[in-house]
């Protein structure tokens, strides 16, 4: 191929140490960070392997960059590729000599395995496989037993579930959840559960890669519309606001976090499942404080994406990949989604128009502008005054995810009665 790109020097020595793991124990983690070319990295293996019918399972929105590597590469010459985004693993038909995940931290819920986990393991447990997370255990080491769990080959193999394996390798402590007491299985062992799954792992960094990025990141304040606080405060003191159509209920602990969550960044969603834009100071904002510019912004509700279409309009404005790369239209798109396997490095800023709950996204979020070649990124967020985004910032940044137990000790002072 002409064009064809070429694996930089540390890809093809850490594809030569996953070779080498994968043929000896079946399985492999490229334990690489953000833009360091997992991807390409994961193929060489492939082709090194001798694999001639592969599976790359990843999320929808990198499906196309991920295609775009197997051919710009050169791999097609030597193995078939099917490319599919998690959710739709049940369709998939046919025999496959090499499994390659991405993202694999997606499969680190504990103490139940979530539904893909469960069907990727029920599908392919007996597969060699190659593993890629930039973040494999970005809240707690208890994510890491699932993720092995996928495969007969674990070193955990001989644990009937996770209960069994953190009786070994979790400080079990408890909590209370409303009245409740239960035990709380986050307190993995690191050194423990790091000394079985090191031998399987290759780790790389962005330093080790020679990336002189350095992350920059600002939060600015924004002042809502009265009608913002006046409902939040109105939901925190009685639990529920009833309009003439609508209802605003608050009556959980969950269902109060992510209620308060939605209107400090001007929307809502209420009981019947309609959503509404109430405020969109932070989308104007964003719009003056960013004139001229290109930027990438993360939402992280629904309705937000409502606010910003309405204040930028469709000619400002898009939501894929390839117009944003291809024309001087901002781009917008939802945290979880976003996240990861998409680069905006044509982006001049990347801006937060609310935060997520987890470290994951925190970590994975900043970090997508990076190139070995951009000396900086500047990261804004968009916080609301007197809101919730800093509290749950100063938790995600600390690589813990903000939970209900947080958020009533942050809110219950604001409520006539106990958080539910």
């Amino acid at each position: 191929m002409e064009n064809e790109k070429h694996l930089r020097g540390y890809q093809v020595d850490n594809a030569q140490k996953g070779y080498a793991i994968l043929k000896e124990l079946g399985m492999v983690y490229l334990s690489m960070s953000v833009r360091t070319g997992k991807t390409a990295t994961s193929m060489e293996i492939a082709r090194l392997y001798g694999a001639k019918n592969v599976l790359f399972l990843t999320k929808k929105k990198a499906i196309k960059s991920i295609q775009g590597d197997y051919q710009d590469f050169g791999f097609s010459k030597y193995f078939d590729i099917l490319v599919v985004n998690d959710e739709s693993m049940h369709k998939i038909e046919g025999d496959f000599d090499l499994i390659i995940h991405d993202e694999h931290h997606r499969f680190g819920a504990f103490p139940k395995p979530g539904r893909s986990t469960k069907l990727f393991k029920e599908k392919y447990s007996s597969k060699p496989m190659v593993f890629l997370s930039g973040t494999p255990c970005p809240e707690s080491f208890s994510q890491m037993y699932h993720q092995f769990w996928v495969s007969y080959r674990s070193p955990w193999y001989g644990y009937k579930n996770f209960y069994r394996w953190a009786d070994d390798y979790v400080n079990v402590k408890q909590k209370k959840i409303n009245s409740f007491t239960i035990n709380d299985y986050s307190a993995g062992i690191e050194d423990k559960i790091m000394s079985d799954v090191s031998k399987y792992m290759v780790t790389f960094t962005q330093e080790q890669a020679g990336f002189q990025s350095k992350i920059d990141e600002t939060i600015l304040h924004v002042k809502m519309n009265p009608v913002t606080y006046q409902l939040t405060d109105k939901l925190l003191k009685d639990l529920v606001i009833e309009g003439k159509d609508e209802v605003i209920l608050g009556d959980t602990a969950a269902k109060l976090l992510q209620k308060v969550h939605q209107l400090y960044s001007g929307t809502v969603k209420f009981e019947s499942g309609r959503s509404m834009v109430i405020d969109t100071s932070k989308a104007e904002y964003i719009k003056e404080r960013f004139a001229g510019k290109k930027i990438g912004i993360f939402y992280v509700f629904k309705a937000e994406l409502d606010a910003l279409r309405q204040v930028f309009g469709s000619e400002n404005l898009t939501t894929d990949i390839d117009e944003f790369n291809s024309t001087e239209k901002n781009i917008a798109l939802q945290i979880v989604s976003g996240r990861e396997g998409i680069s905006l490095r044509n982006a001049e800023y990347l801006v937060f128009y609310n935060i997520q709950h987890s470290a994951v996204s925190y970590f994975q979020g900043i970090d997508r502008m990076t190139t070995i070649d951009r000396p900086a990124n500047e990261v804004f967020w968009i916080f609301s005054e007197g809101g919730i985004e800093d509290k749950i910032y100063k938790v995600v940044k600390s690589k813990k995810k903000y939970t209900t137990n947080i958020f009533k000790k942050d809110y219950e002072k604001r409520n006539n009665s106990s958080l539910v």
